[in-house]
């Protein structure tokens, strides 16, 4: 594990924020690290205001597609919301569906199926659009590299408009309208929502003509929450403010779906991390073993006692989804080491009864075991569908773009990827890609970096420090939860192995040389049970965030080891 210390910003630029702020220069310090440098900027990240976000209209192609839904309406036209199986693809369908109808009634729904049709638009999907008249489709999170498939519709006299997050290709489909702020002729000042994040903006332009104000779309922003941590795009900007609010709704006041989810985790408050670790899941159970329409009924049902049932099901679909990829995982590093690959650059591997549900899960289990970038194969019809995952600072889209002589067709981002290619060209591309990558990718990479913010003394960790953490949420890619460096530190003799096979590490610590904090903090580790020698045989130093563990009714500060290094 690589520890890096972030830069320090200087010392007159920390003072200055301090002192305008009326904090800490460890607060001012975790400030300037993430870009904001005065007053006005920090109100705007500790009390986001939905007037904050953009005017949608500053987006490419929004009155267009505005003036060509509006005329749907007016003719009378059946409309179809087509998005992709996955979180950000489904709870855009239930966003965009269930905001249409609240107003208009010719409105249906489609998610492809996995296995069926694969990722995007399918000629399937246009077939259905054809056979049950449908003249106008709406694509989220998908769409914006569907050339031929948005010319087929065409043909049958149907009409697209996208709304996609994905990098285009060099040439756009022939589609009516393309949302997609990624769009290098687009010039909005925002560019990392998600799918569900572009569908919001496109019920933001729709609202206007309905006489809404922003406070009226408030409600489906639990949709938007949900899929900007699933979809683990960053949470500055724009994406900020519609997760903080999203959040908000998700708390007091979520969607029947929701409160049909929740009640089976037993979660009090969610954070993002709970989102992303409990709600994320089980929507993307039900497109992952059974079909992502389930999901989207879940999302829109307004009758509790049928989102109760609807929430049993993908319970289970969820549970099923747990113990597969847990076997393909299992199955999958036995190959590696069968096949001798422990020390190459990649890890591709393919089995053609691998369930294509679950491999981009099995495809991230293997990045944590060997970290360098991964390729997880299984058969797809006549085909092979793989999910790719890459580590940190490696773009395993470009390494693809880079073997793509050996693929039929790919997408997908900077960190993950899904791709398709003949079995015959299986090999070629599995060397290919060993090649782009070992030639390309930064040895330091290979090896999981921790990013410290800080180096502090145990007098820094107060509850006032902690209520100001607080303040920081929602956390994710560009705005992580505050890591810190603490050295020369001692056990106090309670240092343990808990959990299954004590994988785990408990203990308490103090730090010897601080003269004016004698005081012990309790620390857990997760999977850090290995390190318990390195706690209990001298000073050692840690790495760690710092959070509130509650017992019996109390709450104290607690650190969460991320490692654990001797002195």
């Amino acid at each position: 594990m690589r520890w890096t210390i972030k830069a320090k910003p200087e010392q007159e630029e920390i003072t200055a924020l301090a002192q305008a702020l009326n904090v800490e220069n460890l607060v001012a310090q975790l400030l300037l690290q993430r870009g904001i440098t005065s007053y006005e900027e920090a109100k705007t990240f500790f009390r986001p205001q939905l007037s904050d976000l953009h005017d949608p209209f500053l987006m490419k192609d929004m009155d267009i597609a505005v003036n060509r839904i509006e005329k749907a309406i007016a003719n009378n036209e059946n409309i179809l919301v087509y998005g992709d199986y996955d979180v950000d693809g489904t709870t855009s369908v239930a966003l965009l569906s269930s905001y249409l109808l609240s107003y208009y009634p010719n409105v249906a729904t489609y998610i492809p199926d996995r296995y069926g049709e694969g990722y995007g638009v399918s000629y399937q999907g246009i077939d259905f659009a054809e056979d049950n008249d449908f003249s106008l489709i709406i694509t989220l999170d998908c769409g914006v590299k569907a050339i031929e498939k948005v010319n087929y519709a065409k043909e049958k006299g149907i009409d697209f408009i996208i709304c996609d997050h994905h990098r285009p290709g060099k040439e756009l489909p022939n589609a009516v309208a393309v949302l997609d702020a990624k769009r290098e002729d687009c010039s909005y000042p925002y560019d990392e929502l998600c799918g569900c994040g572009v569908g919001f903006k496109l019920i933001q332009a729709l609202a206007v003509n309905n006489e809404q104000t922003i406070e009226d779309l408030v409600p489906y922003l639990d949709l938007v929450a949900t899929a900007i941590g699933a979809d683990i795009v960053p949470i500055t900007g724009e994406n900020r403010v519609l997760a903080y609010y999203g959040l908000q709704v998700i708390n007091s006041n979520p969607r029947i779906g929701f409160k049909a989810i929740i009640a089976q985790t037993k979660k009090q408050r969610l954070s993002i991390t709970d989102v992303v670790f409990t709600i994320a899941p089980r929507i993307n159970a039900a497109g992952r073993m059974k079909h992502g329409q389930h999901a989207v009924n879940l999302l829109t049902e307004t009758d509790i006692s049928e989102a109760e049932k609807f929430a049993g099901e993908i319970e289970k679909y969820n549970l099923d989804r747990k113990n597969l990829d847990k076997q393909i995982t299992k199955e999958a590093l036995q190959q590696i080491v069968d096949y001798n690959e422990e020390e190459k650059f990649t890890s591709v591997v393919y089995k053609d009864t691998w369930h294509k549900g679950v491999i981009g899960i099995v495809a991230s289990r293997l990045t944590e075991n060997y970290y360098r970038p991964t390729l997880v194969f299984t058969k797809s019809g006549d085909k092979l569908a793989a999910s790719a995952r890459s580590v940190k600072g490696f773009d395993v889209y470009n390494a693809l773009d880079a073997s793509s002589e050996f693929i039929e067709q790919f997408g997908g981002h900077k960190y993950a990827a899904g791709l398709t290619l003949l079995e015959s060209q299986y090999e070629d591309f599995k060397a290919k890609f060993e090649e782009v990558v070992s030639q390309t990718i930064d040895k330091r990479l290979l090896t999981p970096e921790i990013s410290i913010d800080a180096i502090i003394n145990f007098t820094d960790i107060t509850p006032k420090l902690m209520r100001i953490i607080n303040q920081f949420e929602p956390f994710g890619p560009g705005n992580m939860t505050p890591v810190f460096m603490a050295e020369n530190l001692k056990d106090s003799g309670y240092a343990k192995g808990v959990g299954a096979e004590e994988s785990h590490l408990k203990c308490a610590v103090y730090q010897p040389s601080n003269t004016t904090s004698k005081e012990r903090i309790n620390a857990i580790g997760f999977s850090l049970g290995k390190k318990l020698d390195v706690v209990t045989q001298g000073t050692f130093n840690a790495v760690f965030s710092i959070d509130e563990n509650e017992w019996q009714g109390k709450t104290s500060l607690q650190l969460r080891i991320r490692d654990i290094k001797e002195n």
